[in-house]
């Protein structure tokens, strides 16, 4: 699934009449770099939430033919935020493993293996990772050496004291089971200060996968700006399937 709701409004004027999913990255749509990452895993289906300016987003994307996948789109009359913008789209979801990642955000990710180490550690969630200079003004995730969330936002998992761990921040890009939905409320919400919050603290089975390669977020006017100053510098450091190289 592609959070695309948003409203955009740090990037006003400039969302004002065109939704933030569609601001261009170097000639590209933002969402364009989403479906990119969910393609080259082999994902066929994909889920997109609409709200600000949906029918835009919608005309964009079509069938999904042009990233070789199929499309159902899941409006919101009222803004539902990442949380609430999941469980609206549940029936969509279907019953297995599902991807969920942000629309504002572009990530040279390649989610084959962490699909696999989901899998193996039978984990409810991953979280994809990285290190970051800004990560304590984002939120900290501290995780152990097996990779198991021990402490999220201030909230820590039953029986972590005294464990080591090491601190990340959320890229945004999660591996999710239908079992998250037993853990969400009715209404607006998100599911960083709400759902991951109630799992962590009930046991489930939270996982980081580490990711280091390049990523970037694109929410303000001057984060576009340093997203396309570095697309251009480091454009071969790309996978392929980027399209930037």
């Amino acid at each position: 699934m592609i959070l695309a709701a948003g409203l955009g409004t740090r990037m006003r004027p400039l969302t004002e009449k065109r939704p933030k999913p569609l601001v261009e990255v170097l000639g590209r749509p933002l969402i364009d770099y989403a479906f990119r990452t969910l393609a080259a895993a082999g994902i066929c289906e994909v889920v997109v939430n609409l709200h600000h300016l949906g029918e835009q987003v919608r005309a964009y994307i079509g069938d999904g033919s042009r990233w070789g996948v199929g499309v159902a789109f899941s409006p919101e009359a009222v803004l539902q935020g990442s949380g609430g913008g999941l469980r609206q789209a549940r029936p969509l979801l279907g019953e297995g493993t599902f991807v969920a990642l942000n629309a504002d955000t572009i990530a040279g990710v390649d989610l084959g293996p962490l699909l696999a180490e989901h899998r193996a550690r039978a984990a409810t969630a991953t979280m994809v990772l990285r290190k970051d200079a800004a990560m304590e003004r984002y939120g900290v995730i501290r995780i152990a050496a097996d990779g198991g969330i021990r402490r999220f936002l201030g909230h820590a998992a039953p029986g972590g004291e005294g464990v080591e761990t090491e601190g990340f921040m959320f890229t945004g890009v999660q591996i999710l089971e239908p079992r998250i939905f037993d853990y969400m409320i009715e209404g607006p919400f998100s599911v960083t200060e709400v759902t991951y919050p109630h799992m962590l603290e009930a046991g489930e089975r939270l996982f980081g996968g580490v990711f280091d390669g390049p990523w970037l977020t694109v929410g303000t006017g001057a984060e576009l700006q340093q997203a396309e100053a570095e697309l251009r510098r480091r454009a071969l450091d790309w996978p392929r399937w980027m399209g930037l190289s």
